[in-house]
């Protein structure tokens, strides 16, 4: 059997092991919690990791769609996936706010999954190809759909996890760990299954799995409704059932949803549209969070907003360049690199997964080690983590530079070279996204906890706009030949990858002046029955008000 069926019929296995242990977790098993952790943390992780099994199955594919099937140029494939991903990125700025104002998270991610779904299996509609083909029009709807879903989705399921703790719970950082773990299950054997199928078989078999993962985390969120404890509802649930013009306020915003889907529907086909709305709305949004941080928070709260707002501005170069691996690295494995492995040559689609499965493999680790460091009091601050990840981003495209220069221009470089990248970008990564999630929702004001978190993909979306500027930058046709283009790619790597380096030290030096604007010694919970003061205001114990055991203070 040959290694990519290896990896595929085991992909196969881990997802039905998963599928079954879902059914168990939410339909079988007993009590409020499950290996110490709210099941509703197990129902978040499996609705995200089906989410995000449809996204990267169709991700790890989309370049090559856009290259092989409709007949667009590498520099225009990367510009249109740059888009793409960045307007993925913007919409959870308003599906947040939408959540904050009106709808809840929880009908928020019920919506964006529903959206989703349809995204996903209207992408299996491929019709002849090329850009003269009508059936175009439908690949655009398909992305507009995955780009609102993904707007009500992302931001909002975030949310919930965080509101399944208290803000001082120790399980906070580790309950985000294993939230990210089930992210990059669904990435690893999405790439591998669905990457595997539509680069063998045909794209709609590719793009169609993808639809039924998305529905399959649908009906787990569904089901796992009565687990979420009333988390991520309405805080007005009258106002949302209010009329307005003869119509519910809840349908109304959905109507707001659809007339998004049409907005991303042009927006995906003139990219030079996107780049004016991350410009434009982008800074407004900075802006106005801003306003709010001085005008109405009191002093700490304010500088934690700062602290949040340097966090979400340092990550946006790391984005830039990690945001590679779907548009340029990924062309590049394709036509540069020595992928025979085991006696078969592996489609390039499926070294998508490699990114995921590191993840899988050293998620724990990293728990565990900000667990050990923290009660040692020598775990790094999360400034300090971020200039770590923006400083390991760039040494891997250094690494890789290196690998590929020392073999000889015109000899394909070999495949562990890849393999190093992304090991160096995944260590940066877990230095950063979850670190990140959990600091937004901790640092934000309840008030403002969806907005802040959308703030945070927002700059996930500046960096995915650049990310595929620089891909195009990349001169990914090979214009000059084969080997001009290798050169190319490598200068632009070597170039980024210099300059990431040095803004992660920069980072790092500064990170004891971010470290006090966010003020952890004096953080507290601000709804009663959370924190230990409000607990004892109401009279409860801390086990009565939802709080881990492990959170009561010692004698």
């Amino acid at each position: 059997m040959s290694f990519e069926l290896v990896l595929f019929w085991g992909a196969v296995m881990v997802l039905a092991a998963f599928l079954l242990g879902g059914v168990a977790i939410t339909t079988v098993s007993k009590g409020e919690e499950f290996a110490g952790h709210p099941k509703g943390l197990y129902v978040l992780f499996l609705a995200e990791m089906w989410e995000r099994f449809s996204y990267y199955g169709m991700r790890a594919l989309l370049i090559f769609y856009l290259v092989q099937h409709w007949m667009f140029s590498d520099s225009e494939a990367s510009v249109v996936y740059g888009a793409y991903t960045a307007l993925v990125y913007i919409t959870p700025v308003v599906g947040g706010y939408l959540a904050d104002k009106y709808l809840g998270q929880r009908k928020a991610v019920l919506f964006g999954a529903v959206l989703l779904t349809f995204g996903h299996f209207f992408m299996a509609f491929e019709g002849d190809g090329g850009q003269g083909d009508p059936v175009i029009n439908v690949f655009w709807l398909a992305l507009a759909l995955i780009i609102v879903g993904s707007g009500f989705l992302k931001a909002n399921i975030s949310v919930i996890v965080g509101q399944l703790y208290p803000r001082t719970d120790p399980r906070r950082d580790p309950a985000y760990t294993i939230f990210y773990m089930g992210i990059n299950v669904g990435a690893a054997t999405a790439s591998i299954i669905c990457g595997y199928l539509g680069q063998t078989y045909g794209w709609q078999y590719g793009f169609g799995l993808a639809g039924i993962g998305m529905l399959i985390g649908l009906i787990f969120f569904v089901l796992g409704k009565p687990l979420l404890r009333g988390r991520g509802e309405a805080k007005d649930p009258v106002k949302l059932a209010s009329t307005v013009a003869g119509l519910r306020l809840e349908w109304w915003i959905y109507a707001v949803g659809l007339g998004l889907v049409a907005l991303c529907w042009a927006a995906v086909q003139y990219q030079a549209l996107v780049g004016y709305v991350l410009g434009g709305f982008g800074g407004a949004l900075v802006l106005y969070v801003l306003y709010i941080a001085v005008a109405k928070l009191p002093a700490q709260e304010r500088d934690r907003i700062f602290a949040a707002m340097f966090l979400i501005l340092a990550s946006i170069i790391f984005w830039a360049l990690f945001e590679q691996a779907g548009s340029s690295l990924n062309l590049f494995t394709d036509r540069h690199v020595d992928r025979s492995m085991l006696g078969g040559d592996v489609p390039a689609s499926m070294f998508q997964s490699v990114n995921a499965i590191y993840i899988i493999l050293l998620a724990p680790v990293f728990a565990a080690l900000w667990t050990v460091l923290g009660r040692n009091r020598a775990e790094p601050s999360t400034p300090l983590k971020f200039g770590l990840a923006v400083v390991q981003v760039g040494l891997g495209f250094l690494v890789l530079v290196w690998g590929a220069s020392s073999v000889g221009i015109d000899v394909p470089t070999p495949v562990i070279f890849i393999f190093l990248i992304y090991l160096l970008h995944t260590t940066g990564e877990l230095c950063l996204s979850p670190v990140g999630l959990s600091a937004m929702n901790r640092l934000a004001p309840s008030h403002m906890a969806s907005l802040i978190m959308g703030t945070w993909f927002f700059a996930s979306a500046a960096g995915n706009f650049a990310a595929g500027l620089i891909a195009a930058a990349t001169g990914a046709d090979g214009l000059g030949g084969e080997t001009a283009g290798k050169l190319q790619v490598l200068e632009v790597y070597s170039t980024v990858g210099w300059a990431a380096v040095g803004v992660g030290v920069g980072v790092m030096v500064i990170s004891p002046l971010i470290k006090r604007l966010m003020h952890l010694d004096t953080l507290r919970d601000d709804n009663v029955g959370d924190d230990l003061e409000g607990q004892s205001a109401a009279g409860l114990e801390p086990q009565e008000a939802g709080m881990h055991p492990s959170t009561r203070p010692q004698p």
